[in-house]
């Protein structure tokens, strides 16, 4: 080995060593005082960097280029949980909510840096363009790890950062069209690009379902785990090195092959396999930002990038907020939304690199807003905590007057949501004299039932506190009747181990939820309009004439194919698992005099 790539591979080892420790340190200490882990990276790059306390050698951009697959993994592995068909249902929030956050987010902070700096408008929109972009990086795996990411809103946040990084190739071409630096020969035109970018996710579709799901297939006949692994790496690789030649979104790239993995039976195992890598280089990825901070320049002028940080999350959250509203949602979950993208993004560095190229920014400009951009980055965990304390203080002001469940008496069940699903539960087990606790989060709900004579008490019930409260330690059985899909497994399972004593029912959504509740010790899950569909399909059927008999043999196959089709979907992941087993126009179930026929 040569003296100089020994000392570099030594150099690379020691630095690794150090950025990983610090990391660890400082995200385990930020982790116990519940500020994320994020932060936690973010802090450790700018201790052991250049312009800390110089402890790594090795550049910040030199290892952003390694950590920036990270961010294509993290992009993969959001691709495998969207089917195709729930990409296209989102399509309204993509182009319509997306693009509207991007255009009006990026002129109204192209209108601030011209205000704030006197930089021409070709600088400005330079520059405010690409903080309109949120952190991908950042908010994608709060979304996933708090099971957000399949409720209306995590969708609609998910929505708006998939038009982000689909918006980097139009904003790089804004940035060339305004650019003053000698034109690039070498460099495609805009309209080359979009082609480029059409004709890459066409290729990278055909290939998915022509190569990439019959190689999975071949491969689990196979049962390697280790070349799971390897399939999976090449997938993403191969996908990010096609978009990268044709200078587009490796990201971008990494999601389509994601998508066109979405309906395959390995999903799940393809996913417990690359998040460790994805886990790893991400983690890197915020070093590397936090060692890319320019301390001095922060130094120089510290309430400009201060006040210029805290103008970019006003802007973008007001801007969300309006938008969120327009698309007609609730205030609260429009202000979290807005708080939730607030931030600068990391592709903001890649579009100030290109306008710094194009001569239309300074080297002392590009610094400045990239520190910006990290500051607000690192404010977002805050953001967070601050928005929880605005909805914990919003629910008091609810529930103000309204009596807690510790002043309910002992009960022997305890029903959390008393709406319309929840007081059919109620009602029956009190029809046999059965004690219960009714909690409920809704102050005029609880109103309105006490018009009823019924006592319901205030509460979030999936709060362990709350239930502890209640008297869950004794009770024989919990039964969460709460709308919408926020119950999965992470969220059961503490529940169950905390009171192993009672059994748990729970009202699912929709089979989506039911997947996300696969291998959970419950009592009983129950999809909401399940049991009332079935028996309006037993009427309808009545009314065609067809006899009790034979509709309670169809009844009864029907459910039983329910069942055998959810424990396949819940195994593979997969909404498409066992497709055969459902009726169809020409594939009716016989008449049972005509399945007994002999053979002629």
């Amino acid at each position: 080995m040569e003296p100089h790539t020994a000392e570099a591979a030594t150099m690379v080892l020691r630095d690794g060593v150090i950025m990983l420790g610090a990391a660890m340190l400082f995200v385990t200490l930020f982790r116990r005082l519940g500020l994320g882990a994020v932060l936690g990276y973010l802090v450790a790059g700018a201790l052991v960097g250049p312009d800390g306390l110089g402890l790594v050698r090795s550049g910040g951009e030199q290892m952003m280029r390694i950590a920036d697959f990270g961010i294509v993994l993290l992009l993969f592995l959001v691709g495998l949980e969207l089917h195709p068909s729930r990409l296209w249902r989102l399509k309204h929030d993509i182009f319509g909510l997306g693009t509207l956050q991007v255009a009006v987010s990026g002129v109204a902070l192209a209108l601030l840096v011209k205000v704030a700096t006197g930089m021409s408008w070709p600088a400005s929109l330079a520059i405010g363009l690409p903080l309109a972009l949120s952190s991908t990086a950042q908010v994608l795996p709060s979304l996933r790890s708090s099971g957000e990411i399949n409720t209306r809103p995590g969708e609609r946040a998910f929505s708006i950062l998939l038009f982000q990084d689909l918006s980097i190739v139009p904003l790089i071409t804004i940035i060339a069209a305004l650019s003053r630096a000698p034109a690039d020969p070498l460099a495609p035109p805009g309209w080359q690009l979009a082609l480029y970018t059409v004709g890459a996710i066409a290729g990278l579709v055909l290939a998915g379902r022509f190569i990439i799901n019959p190689l999975f297939r071949m491969i689990g006949r196979v049962s390697e785990r280790e070349l799971f692994v390897v399939a999976g790496l090449f997938t993403v690789l191969a996908s990010a090195a096609v978009m990268e030649a044709l200078h587009l979104s490796t990201a971008l790239g990494a999601f389509v092959a994601g998508v066109m993995l979405a309906d395959s039976p390995y999903r799940h195992e393809l996913e417990t396999d690359i998040e460790p890598f994805r886990s790893l280089l991400l983690g890197l990825f915020f070093v590397a930002v936090g060692m890319m901070l320019d301390l001095d320049a922060v130094a120089d002028r510290p309430f400009f990038v201060l006040g210029m940080a805290l103008a970019l999350i006003a802007v973008k959250a007001a801007v969300l907020f309006g938008l969120a509203k327009l698309f007609r949602m609730e205030t609260r979950k429009a202000w979290r939304l807005g708080l939730l993208l607030s931030q600068g993004g990391e592709f903001g560095f890649v579009l100030f690199a290109a306008a710094l190229s194009a001569m239309l920014i300074t080297p002392t400009a590009a610094s400045l807003f990239g520190a910006i951009v990290t500051v607000s980055m690192a404010s977002t965990p805050f953001l967070m905590m601050f928005n929880r304390w605005t909805e914990r203080h919003a629910s008091l002001r609810e529930g103000a007057g309204l009596d807690g469940p510790e002043l309910s008496a002992e009960s022997r069940a305890i029903v959390i949501g008393y709406g319309r699903f929840g007081q059919t539960v109620a009602r029956m087990l009190m029809a046999k004299g059965i004690s219960l606790t009714l909690i409920d989060l809704k102050a005029s709900q609880i109103e309105l039932s006490g018009s009823f004579g019924m006592k319901v008490y205030y509460g979030d019930g999936t709060r362990l506190d709350i239930l502890r409260a209640a008297g869950a330690a004794d009770a024989q059985a919990l039964l969460f009747c709460i709308d919408g899909a926020s119950l999965d497994a992470r969220r059961m399972e503490p529940i169950l181990q905390a009171f192993p004593q009672a059994a748990v029912f729970v009202r699912v959504f929709d089979r989506r939820q039911m997947m996300a509740l696969d291998g959970v010790d419950l009592a009983g899950a129950f999809r909401e309009v399940f049991e009332s569909a079935v028996l309006m399909g037993r009427e309808a059927l009545t009314r065609f004439c067809v006899s009790e008999e034979e509709v309670q043999r169809v009844e009864r196959e029907f459910r039983m194919r329910d069942a055998e089709r959810l424990a396949a979907q819940s195994k593979s992941g997969d909404l498409h698992d066992t497709k055969h087993l459902m009726f169809l126009p020409g594939r009716s179930l016989p008449d049972a005099k005509e399945q007994h026929q002999p053979a002629k």
